[in-house]
């Protein structure tokens, strides 16, 4: 028997039904980059006299893949990868000359401020790229150093002194006794440091830097130094006068100076601050046959001394002292044991110290 008509358009129906179902698509992931040890065996083979097709089969490779390997050869030389050229940047060279013309004029100007001055001119970036874009212009965020505030008056005094003092040798400088005063509080300005501290323990007593308002008790001390090491260092009691300090300077300087075994032509070095200058202190120099050499104030980079007030407040601090009398003697103990060759090199940098205020034309320096 054969078919039925109907049957037959049934069976059809069926069949051009199944071809018209959705096929499942192969995906092909992505390929792999190429390594360059097989970028140079195409190379290789292709100068040898090989064509697409043989170095294809020889090497695995696709065809295209193939071209494409010696295109870039005979094109650029090379077949590693070239620079690619990225996303282009939004800020315009107009934008950029903008961002760096406000940050010279004022560098206190922050990173939002430069992009909201960028969004006035139709210029949409986050404040991440307006940074990135004015390090590659040599301009990086740092935070500013504090140095004394310069009047005219002082920046005069200042270039001056080192004019003055830059031909003296270094005999000179190595045979001066170094004085000043300086401040020590029991709970000073702590330096920045880390810690390592658990979550939601950040107010532990272990992990925080006592405060205490106004210092919380200070020591004023006097200090003296010369090339061959530190003198003798005195405290301060009660408000510091003429009277106070001649006395300091009766008790302290002719045995500091028989201590740090200086010449008799040593010169006693200090601040033209008024107590030191005034008319009963300037005697106790002539009756004592003493030379002095007056240091322009302020002027911390040209006072060695200040360095050591520095070594000296750092060591203090670390003791963590209690109280006054206990901070009186970690000062003079800690005084007396810096070392000789510390400073030694710093009167050496002395003349480093002139040539940079010269260059600076009496302004602040690195020192």
């Amino acid at each position: 028997m054969f078919p039925s008509r109907n049957h037959l358009n049934m069976s059809c129906l069926t069949q051009r039904s199944r071809s018209k179902a959705p096929q499942k698509l192969d995906i092909m992931p992505r390929s792999k980059e190429i390594q360059e040890q097989m970028r140079t065996k195409v190379i290789e083979i292709y100068q040898s006299g090989k064509g697409y097709k043989a170095i294809s089969k020889a090497l695995g490779l696709q065809r295209t893949t193939v071209r494409a390997i010696i295109h870039k050869w005979q094109q650029h030389g090379t077949v590693v990868n070239l620079p690619r050229r990225g996303r282009l940047t939004k800020i315009t060279p107009r934008a950029q000359r903008q961002l760096i013309r406000e940050v010279t004029e004022d560098p206190r100007t922050t990173s939002k401020e430069l992009q909201a001055s960028l969004a006035s001119v139709k210029v949409s970036v986050h404040d991440s790229t307006v940074r990135e874009r004015l390090g590659k212009n040599g301009l990086h965020g740092r935070f500013p150093r504090r140095k004394p505030l310069l009047s005219k008056k002082n920046i005069r005094a200042h270039l001056n002194f080192a004019k003055k003092h830059l031909s003296d040798c270094q005999d000179f400088w190595e045979n001066t006794l170094w004085t000043d005063e300086a401040k020590v509080e029991l709970f000073g300005r702590q330096m920045s440091r880390y810690i390592w501290c658990r979550s939601n323990t950040a107010f532990q007593t272990t992990n925080i830097i006592p405060a205490v308002k106004h210092g919380g008790g200070k020591v004023m001390v006097w200090g003296c130094f010369a090339a061959s090491g530190t003198g003798r260092l005195a405290v301060i009691n009660g408000t510091m006068n003429s009277t106070v300090y001649q006395n300091i300077l009766k008790e302290n300087v002719r045995p500091s100076v028989g201590q740090l075994k200086l010449k008799r032509s040593w010169v006693l070095q200090q601040d033209n601050d008024p107590k030191h200058t005034s008319k009963s202190t300037s005697e106790w120099p002539k009756n004592n046959k003493t030379k002095t050499l007056e240091r322009p104030s302020p002027s911390p980079d040209l006072n060695l001394i200040e360095m050591l007030w520095h070594d000296l407040n750092k060591v203090v601090h670390a003791r963590n002292t209690s109280n006054k009398a206990e901070l009186q003697q970690f000062c003079k103990d800690e005084w007396a044991q810096i070392p000789p060759e510390r400073c030694k090199r710093l009167v050496a940098s002395y003349r480093k110290r002139l040539i940079a205020v010269i260059a600076a034309k009496g302004g602040p320096t690195s020192y």
